[in-house]
Parts: structure tokens; sequence; C-alpha cells
């Protein structure tokens, strides 16, 4: 099972040392406060109360320009919340009515802007329109948090740590130490990333907050393979808000990890109906091929694309998923393309794993290796990563390096996929390997 980044937009931490250091980030001796973070959000049945408050209040008094600007940033959440990316026009409007209403000082309706062209996953723009944010307000956390998700999807992870760091300058709550928790999960420091995110707990008071924060360390116990913690991270998380979607998505991976696929497909039926996104129709999918279920496995991969082209109709763009989708589909010169000019755009790691991987099953080995050994440059060197960097290698017969990537895999997540961990097993075997 191809796990698509769910964690897209969210910072990660640096370690207590490293800062202290001298390192590249430096949490504030001050007292944090927790914000109301475009990450940690209200469910959807209060944020439609507060969506309706806004909507009156903005027939009673129309030239409310920060209202209009909060209207915007409540239809995003909106969308998050409910797959919707229908909402992202309305959330437009309003950003932009209230920058009609007021142009001079309005920092509060770009950064609304700045987080729609994230949303959308056009990162060039969310960058463009963050940093005019900050040429009106240079103390504007919000902006910076901005900056810092669009810089690291275009793969700039220095200045997106530079922008972390103006963000705990600033405001030192939840949304930066997640930011920051985030930024060093990118370079492989997950254990510093672990302690910003228990420190962001720490800060959380809102059941909302403290459920956000408890699913990032599921998603980062997970990734270490540690089932009984991320389980626990997840059922805290909704035991603190129990519509943490994200939470019950968490919980269905690690039923699926522990081999228990009736269980998992069932979690998995549930959570798509409440939650048809493209990457989880084609978590969903996999786990159907699998079970022998070929036929429901296409029936959500056309549920997949057809997610993918709202997503594509509200004006996002996302060739990362448009090259899953391909491969998942078996177009693999499609997947090339598209994920060819995804990286055209940007450079994260996970666009240039994801092309590496879509030239591998084209055949294209000595070309994929680049692009694989791109993906780990930064230290951000993670199980899947790592077997598809192994099969590409076994591929170009390069043994020893394959069994070196395989095993990475296998002792850091052995649980990475319930799909592809057996075959990186089974490969791992082939090259002389013992795990």
């Amino acid at each position: 099972m191809r796990a698509i980044s769910a964690r897209l937009g969210l910072a990660v931490a640096l370690a207590a040392a490293l800062l202290l250091a001298g390192g590249l980030l430096a949490i504030p001796d001050r007292a944090p406060r927790t914000d109301p973070v475009m990450a940690v959000r209200p469910p959807a049945d209060l944020l439609a109360d507060r969506i309706a408050r806004a909507q009156q209040r903005l027939r009673d008094v129309p030239g409310d320009w920060p209202g209009w600007a909060a209207l915007g940033g409540a239809y995003l959440e909106q969308a998050r919340i409910t797959a919707d990316p229908g909402l992202y026009a309305k959330a437009q409007r309003a950003a932009e009515r209230s920058l009609k209403l007021r142009r001079a000082g309005n920092s509060a309706a770009l950064v609304v802007l700045g987080a729609l062209a994230n949303a959308r996953h056009d990162f060039g723009e969310a960058r463009d329109t963050a940093r005019a944010a900050l040429a009106v307000n240079g103390h504007d956390a919000d902006a910076y948090g901005v900056l810092a998700d669009a810089l690291t999807q275009l793969g700039d992870a220095s200045a997106a740590t530079i922008a972390v760091q103006r963000m705990l300058d600033l405001r030192p709550g939840l949304a930066a130490y997640a930011r920051a928790s985030y930024d060093l999960e990118l370079r492989g420091e997950l254990t510093e990333a672990t302690g910003l995110m228990r420190r962001a707990l720490d800060n959380a008071a809102d059941p909302h907050d403290i459920a956000f924060c408890h699913v990032q360390l599921g998603d980062l116990a997970f990734g270490r393979g540690d089932l009984d913690g991320a389980q626990a991270s997840y059922r805290a998380a909704l035991a603190a808000d129990p519509a943490a979607i994200a939470a019950r998505h968490g919980l269905a991976r690690v039923t699926a990890a522990r081999g228990d696929f009736s269980a998992a497909l069932a979690d998995y039926a549930e959570l798509t109906v409440r939650l048809p996104q493209t990457s989880t129709l084609l978590e969903y999918a996999d786990l159907l091929r699998a079970a022998g279920r070929t036929a429901e496995a296409d029936r959500q991969l056309k549920l997949a694309a057809a997610a993918q082209r709202l997503f594509t109709a509200s004006g996002g763009m996302d060739g990362l998923v448009a090259a899953v989708l391909a491969l998942a589909e078996g177009r693999t010169g499609d997947a090339v393309t598209a994920a060819r000019a995804e990286w055209s755009r940007r450079q994260h790691p996970d666009v240039a794993d994801t092309l590496g991987w879509a030239l591998h099953a084209a055949g294209r080995d000595a070309e994929a290796v680049t692009y694989a050994e791109r993906a780990v440059a930064d230290g951000g060197r993670t199980a899947t990563y790592a077997y598809h960097l192994g099969m590409i290698r076994l591929g170009l017969g390069d043994r020893d390096a394959a069994r070196a990537q395989l095993t990475f895999a296998m002792t850091a997540n052995p649980y990475f996929s319930p799909v592809e961990a057996p075959i990186a097993r089974r490969a791992l075997l082939s090259t002389g390997g013992v795990r």
C-alpha cells in the first residue's frame, strides 16, 4: 500500500539540543501559547455554526473586512474537514472581498489566499502570497506558517527552516511546534520530532488541538514501526475528540499493518465514506486488491479518479497523486509523465521518490536510481523510500546495495505497507539478507 503524505502542509520539530547548539531552529525561552492554527481545527458542526455566525455578521456589517478574511479561513477549514474542494471558491471569494474592502495593511486576507494556494498545491503561488503578506506585516506568524508550508513542499528545506524559526520566534505555540516537528522529520530526526510534538501537546488545551497532536505522535510512531505506540496515540486522539477522522485513519492503518485485513477493510469502507479523498481511496483499493477483491478495488480506483478530477476542477494541481493513481491503474507511462511534471514544479522528497518508482515501474531503473537517491539525500530515509531504492538497485543488479536498503526498510518499519512489506521481505531474502 503506497502511503501518500498525510502530513502535507505540516511542519516538524527541531531537537532542543540542535536548537541550543546553534542549529537551524531555536525555540524561544518565553512561555508559549496555544494558537488557533490552520493545522488544528474544530469539528465540522462547530465550524458550521461559526460560519453561520460569520455570515450573519457580514450581512449586518458588510464592510467588516477582517470578518471576510476570517470567513475565508473558515471555508478553507470546512473544505479540509469535508474533503470538498468545491469550498475553495467560497474561501477565495471571501478573502478577495476582504482585500477589496481594505487592501492596505490586510495581511490576514493574504494569509488566507496563501493557505488556499497551499491547499490547492500551488506552492509557488502560496510562497509568493505569503511573502506579500509579510511585506504588509513582517510580524505575522501565520504568514510565516504559510510560507514554511510552501517552501517545504517546494523542496527548499533551508528556507523553510528559517521561516519556521521566525514563526517560533514570533509565536511559539502549537502551530510553530508542529511545523518545526515536520521540519525535523524530513531530516530523519524522528526522536527529536517526537519530542517537539510532545511539547506541542503539552501546550494544547482545546480537545481538538489535543487530538491533532496525538494523531501526529501516532503517525511518527507508525513511521518507526511502533504499532502499539501508534495505536495508543490514535486512541488518545479519539478520546479527546471522537470526531477526529485522522485518528480513525491511523487506526485503520495499524489494523492493516497487524495483518487483520478483514477488520481493516471494514475500517476503510467507513473511512472512505466519511473522507473520500484520493489518497485514502487509493489505500483502500490497494487493500482490496491484496485481499483478492479485484472488482471492488477497481471501483475504488474509479472513485479515486473522480475525487482527483473534482480537486483539479476546483483549481487544484497535484501531479504527485496523479502519478500514484496512474501507477495503481497500471499506466506507467502516464505515471512517469505526471511525476516528472510535478518534479519540474517542486523538488520535495516525496516527488523524487514517486518519480523514481514510476521510472522503475516503466523498466527504466538507470534513470530511476537518481531520483530514488535524491529522495533520501536530506536524511529523511523512510522505510518506503528505502524499499523503492532497494528494488531499483536490485533491478540494476547491485545486490549489495539492494540488500542494504531493504534491510534498512525492514528494520526501520517492517509494517510500512501491508502490500509492499512482504515483497520487500522476499526481495531481501533473495539478496542473502536475513530479516
